[in-house]
């Protein structure tokens, strides 16, 4: 791949959480500026969130979590450790993983060529070091995070593309295909695609491997969806909202709560 071996770094903004070592900021904005160097295009704006969950009820208390602006493309990863050293030297090496994957993804597709193979960018090639979930009991729990926005209208490469680039494990999206809301997700054979209203996939129009979910998401209110999200055990349940007939994700947030995103 032909590009600068560095670009200038950008000034790193670092929040912190909780009791975070004094050192980690520094050391996190110095990993970051560092990594930031490495991308394949200037690195616009870059944020570090550095967390320390309390209490002895997570294996695993640092969270380190970046957020990069990638000349418009935005990159993020997110990883957990014992210690918040740790979390942000795993962090330096997530966010490489990610750059190299943008990098080979712009250029496969400056050349023309898939921008995804057996060994390309697919998540099966990343292992995974992803915080735990707090165990916060059920009675406890609330939707405490409403994000809606407008769904981007992309295919279903596009789509895993980006929740991999954006460290999801889901993405909710309107399919380019049939204008549906739908959500796309990793299963054991690859990705999974849900969409309001199944219709089978046409044979070899992915670079990934997908399969369509048959079945249409429940027609649900939010304390129904709740209720689902418990009784499955699911990470996540995809709905059809009862009031606006838009597909809607409700979803457990790493810190025992929950989290509702909603098209606009």
């Amino acid at each position: 791949m032909n590009r600068p071996t560095t670009w200038a770094a950008p000034e790193v903004a670092v929040e912190h959480r909780g009791a975070v070592p004094r050192d980690a900021a520094d050391h996190a904005r110095s990993t970051v500026a560092a990594v930031s160097g490495r991308a394949p295009e200037p690195v616009l704006f870059a944020r570090v969130r550095l967390t320390m969950t309390a209490g002895a009820a997570v294996a695993r208390p640092a969270v380190a979590q970046a957020n990069l602006d990638v000349n418009g493309r935005l990159v993020r990863a997110q990883v957990a450790a014992a210690t918040m050293r740790e979390a942000v030297d795993l962090l330096h090496d997530r966010l490489l993983v990610r750059l190299d994957r943008i990098g080979r993804h712009w250029e496969a597709r400056r050349g023309g060529r898939p921008t995804a193979g057996p060994h390309g960018w697919r998540h099966g090639a990343e292992p995974t070091h992803r915080p735990d979930h707090y165990p916060r009991p059920v009675e406890e729990r609330e939707v405490i995070r409403h994000k809606s926005f407008t769904l981007s209208t992309e295919t279903p490469d596009e789509a895993a593309f980006d929740m991999e680039m954006l460290d999801y494990d889901f993405l909710l999206f309107t399919d380019a295909e049939t204008g549906q809301d739908s959500v796309i997700y990793r299963s054991d054979e690859g990705y999974r695609l849900a969409r309001v209203a199944p219709r089978p996939r046409r044979d070899g129009t992915t670079a990934v491997p997908l399969t369509v979910s048959p079945h249409p998401p429940p027609r649900l209110g939010v304390r129904e969806a709740i209720d689902r999200l418990e009784t499955t055990g699911l990470p996540f349940v995809f709905f059809l909202d009862a009031r606006t007939e838009r597909g809607n994700v409700l979803y457990h947030r790493y810190d025992g709560h929950y989290g509702l995103i909603t098209p606009a």
